[in-house]
């Protein structure tokens, strides 16, 4: 260390009375100096240089911090101190190289930054090798869609129940992440049935085709015990006694949207599926099999056929056994195509399924 202790005399003037230009000069000898040796030094040693970083990235230009950022980063005893500084720099040119390579980086400080930086922040962490549970939960819950599927991608990133939780309950509305966390080895078992019960069929097929046997034969095992679960639990549906009270509204005029909305309300399903499809003039099978189909499109139709208002409309889709397309991104994209849809365009498409007589 005789070489580093020479430059103590030098150092002091530079913090003192040197200019930028000098700092930078200094820190880019210091830093040669302490990479040629750092595979040798105690802890004692990276402490002092430890001190000299910090006190010279005070007033230095951000170019010079990103420098010192990429030269320290994969150096596995490099100063802590300063390691923290750079990852904390608003600067993503700064922090980035630190954050996503530091070793000697600790989970509460990727943990605090996480909680207040920005999605570029958040990205550069969650390419790290190894990730804690406690990081891992900030960034699913901060962070943006492709943070969610870098972290599902990450098989050095620790998922806690939590964190698989959120990440199944955004994967309802995208089905790429859906399929990346399904192909987590570590994915609770509870949660990977959830999972599959809310994903769509082009889901099942893409995780089955990318799958290992082994994988492979757990999903298929799980959708065939959730398809006979389902079946059992619903059953084919028997609509002659809905018939009969819907049939004794329509005679008496009083089948209308006031009247569907109150079946909604009280959860009559084959009340409800019988008066729409009676008020849009479809077959109750056709109208059956369309609410109970996968997408809500078939009912965003029915409705405006039927001119119904958009609360009744959600109300309709609400009721839905399976709830598919009810979480608040999938109601909003609803009251979207909602709105767009014409009644007149509508209107062909329910003549289509009237003389085809099918879905």
């Amino acid at each position: 260390m005789s070489s580093s202790v020479s430059l103590i005399p030098e150092l002091e003037e530079v913090v003192q009375r040197g200019s930028r230009e000098r700092r930078v000069e200094t820190l880019q000898r210091i830093t040669t100096l302490f990479l040629d040796g750092a595979s040798r030094y105690n802890d004692e040693h990276v402490d002092l240089f430890d001190s000299v970083f910090v006190l010279l990235i005070e007033e230095i230009e951000t170019k010079a911090r990103a420098e010192l950022s990429n030269r320290l980063a994969p150096v596995g005893n490099a100063p802590a101190n300063v390691l923290r500084r750079l990852a904390n720099d608003d600067d993503i040119a700064v922090a980035g190289p630190v954050l996503s390579l530091a070793p000697r980086l600790a989970d509460a400080d990727l943990v605090q930054i996480a909680s207040r930086k920005g999605q570029a922040h958040l990205h550069a962490i969650s390419a790290r090798r190894h990730l804690g549970e406690a990081v891992t939960d900030v960034l699913v819950l901060r962070g943006d869609r492709a943070i969610a599927h870098r972290v599902a991608d990450n098989r050095g990133a620790r998922i806690s129940e939590k964190g698989f939780y959120r990440l199944v309950k955004r994967a309802e509305e995208d089905g790429i992440l859906a399929e990346k966390v399904g192909l987590r080895p570590d994915i609770p078992a509870p949660m990977f049935r959830d999972l599959l019960l809310k994903a769509t069929s082009v889901v099942h097929k893409r995780l089955i085709a990318s799958a290992t046997p082994e994988v492979r034969a757990a999903i298929c095992d799980v959708l065939t015990k959730v398809s006979q679960e389902v079946g059992a639990r619903i059953g084919p549906r028997d609509y002659r006694d809905a018939q009969r009270v819907v049939l004794k509204l329509n005679r008496e005029n009083r089948l209308d949207e006031a009247a569907l909305a109150s079946f909604c309300g009280e959860a009559k399903f084959e009340e409800m599926v019988v008066a729409l499809a009676t008020l849009s003039k479809v077959p109750v099978r056709i109208a059956d099999r369309l609410i109970n189909g996968e997408r809500p499109d078939p009912i965003l139709i029915l409705g405006k056929a039927a001119n119904l208002s958009w609360p009744t409309v959600k109300a309709i889709m609400l009721l839905r056994p399976d709830g598919v397309g009810t979480s608040s991104q999938g109601l909003d994209a609803a009251f979207a195509n909602y709105g767009r849809l014409a009644a007149s365009t509508a209107q062909r498409v329910v003549r289509f399924w009237q003389v085809r007589q099918t879905p």
